[in-house]
């Protein structure tokens, strides 16, 4: 870890019992049950919660970007998130797709924000080599 470097904030997470479990954050404000993609429960996983975080994240890049190139961002900014869980001879990988939709902006601009926000945002940073990520501008 880098020592030099200011944490901004740290998310701490409890979790019990794996994907078929439960996972609750220490200020309380996150408290849900988890369930194995494709079964009955009643739970979210670990995808659908990576796909929200990172969507979110993305969209604060994008924001981020808009303010340097001086560009109004619409309110109904949004990004579709898919984490797909994958399975190749007996090894689990992940890959994804950002289906960014910025209304209004031309398409050469979203692009352009969508390509800066990647470049910038956390967990684009976080996966870049090691899964596959397909970034749609729609």
């Amino acid at each position: 870890m880098t020592q030099s470097a200011k944490v901004l904030y740290t998310g701490k997470m409890h979790t019990s019992g794996g994907r078929d479990g439960a996972s609750r954050s220490s200020d309380g404000r996150l408290d849900i049950k988890l369930s194995i993609p494709g079964s009955d429960g009643t739970g979210t996983n670990p995808e659908q919660l990576f796909g929200a975080g990172w969507s979110a994240c993305f969209i604060g890049a994008m924001g981020i970007a808009a303010t340097k190139m001086k560009i109004k961002m619409p309110p109904d900014t949004a990004v579709d998130a898919e984490i797909d869980l994958c399975l190749e001879g007996s090894a689990y990988f992940l890959q994804a797709r950002l289906n960014v939709s910025i209304p209004g902006v031309p398409q050469e601009t979203a692009q352009a924000l969508a390509d800066a926000a990647h470049q910038t945002c956390p967990y684009s940073k976080a996966t870049r080599g090691n899964i596959d990520v397909l970034i749609n501008v729609i």
